[in-house]
C-alpha cells in the first residue's frame, strides 16, 4: 500500500462514491477503482462492497482509512520536518579540505560565517589521493580538493565549483643563490635534491614534468604530503620543492619563484553531490568559499595568476 492509495479509501469513505471521489481528486472514476484494486492485492480481507449501485467500505476498509488518518498526518509532519531542515539557516554543514587548503580556507570561513543565524560548521582535513577526492563528498556535504591543471576532470558523479586556479613555484631557501633570479627554468633546479609529495597525490605528475623538461631524473630526497613541514625542510636546507602560490603558508626564510618551461598549475574546487545544496545552510558556505576563494587569491597580488569564478558542471 502507499499514500495515494490510502487516500482514495479515506475519501471513499468520507465522500461515498467513487465519482466523488475522482471530482474530489481531479482524476477519472477508472484511476480511483484501479487505486482501491491495487490497494486490496496486499490486503487479506475485503475493504469494499456493493450497497445497491454504490460502493462503500467494509468494517476492514473504514478500519484501514481511519489509520490512514494518522498515517497522512504522520507524512505531513515529516514533511515539514524536512523543509525546516532544508531552510533552517544555521544548520550543521560539514566541510573536509586537503591540508593546505584546510589552513588557507578554514580561518577565513569560521570568520565570515560567526554572526546570529550563520551555518554551524563541522570542519575536517583529509588527505587523500587526488582519485579519492569524489568519494568524499558521501560523507561530507563540502569538500575542497585540489587536481594538476592537465589532470582529468572530476566524475560527473560530484558537482564542482571552481575556487582557485593556482600556480605552482619553486619553494627555495631564502639566502640560496637561485633566490636572487626572478624565475627559473627546469634545468636551474634539476640538479638540486627535491622533497616532493608520495605516489598518488597531486603535485608529484608536475615533479616529472620538470624532470621531463630538464633532461634528467630529479633527485627525490624526501617525501612529505604536509605543506608546512615541506616549508621548513626547504628552509633547513632539505631540498627544494614545489609550492602552492596562494595557499601555502608564508615562511620567513623560504621564497617562491615561479617556474618557465613547465605548465605548473592547480585547480582548487569544492566538490559536493547535487542534493546537498537544497539545503540554505549549505548554499551560505559555498557562497562563503567562493568569496574566501578572492581574498585567498589577492594575498599574492600576481597579475599573472588566472583565478577562477562559480564555474558548474
Amino acid at each position: 500500500m502507499d499514500e495515494r492509495q490510502l487516500r482514495v479509501l479515506r475519501e471513499l469513505g468520507e465522500l461515498g462514491s467513487v465519482t466523488a471521489v475522482a471530482e474530489a481528486m481531479r482524476v477519472t472514476p477508472s484511476a480511483v477503482s484501479q487505486q482501491l484494486r491495487l490497494l486490496q492485492r496486499s490486503i487479506p480481507v475485503p475493504l469494499t462492497e456493493r450497497d445497491g449501485r454504490r460502493l462503500v467500505l467494509t468494517a476492514a476498509g473504514q478500519a484501514l482509512a481511519d489509520a490512514a488518518i494518522g498515517v497522512e498526518t504522520a507524512l505531513a509532519r515529516a514533511r515539514h520536518t524536512i523543509d525546516e531542515f532544508v531552510d533552517e539557516p544555521d544548520g550543521v554543514v560539514s566541510v573536509a579540505a586537503f591540508h593546505s587548503g584546510a589552513a588557507a580556507f578554514f580561518p577565513l570561513l569560521l570568520r565570515r560565517l560567526q554572526g546570529p543565524g550563520s551555518p554551524r560548521l563541522s570542519l575536517h582535513d583529509e588527505d587523500v589521493a587526488q582519485d579519492d577526492f569524489p568519494r568524499l563528498t558521501r560523507h561530507y556535504d563540502l569538500v575542497i580538493a585540489h587536481r594538476l591543471d592537465h589532470a582529468p576532470a572530476w566524475p560527473r558523479t560530484a558537482t564542482a565549483t571552481a575556487l582557485l586556479r593556482e600556480p605552482l613555484d619553486v619553494a627555495l631557501p631564502a639566502d640560496h643563490p637561485l633566490a636572487a633570479r626572478p624565475r627559473l627554468t627546469p634545468r636551474d633546479v634539476a640538479g638540486l635534491p627535491w622533497i616532493t609529495v608520495h605516489d598518488g597525490f597531486p603535485l608529484l605528475a608536475t615533479i616529472e614534468a620538470v624532470s621531463a623538461a630538464a633532461g634528467r631524473r630529479l633527485d627525490i630526497a624526501h617525501r612529505i604530503n604536509e605543506m608546512s613541514v615541506v616549508a621548513e625542510v626547504v628552509a633547513a636546507g632539505g631540498g627544494v620543492a614545489l609550492m602552492p602560490r596562494w595557499t601555502a603558508r608564508p615562511h620567513p626564510a623560504v621564497v617562491l619563484r615561479p617556474l618557465d618551461g613547465v605548465h605548473a598549475r592547480r585547480h582548487v574546487d569544492v566538490l559536493h553531490r547535487p542534493e546537498r545544496v537544497a539545503r540554505r545552510a549549505v548554499q551560505t558556505v559555498l557562497t562563503a568559499l567562493s568569496s574566501a576563494a578572492e581574498a585567498v587569491r589577492s594575498r599574492g597580488g600576481d597579475a599573472e595568476a588566472e583565478g577562477a569564478g562559480a564555474e558548474h558542471r
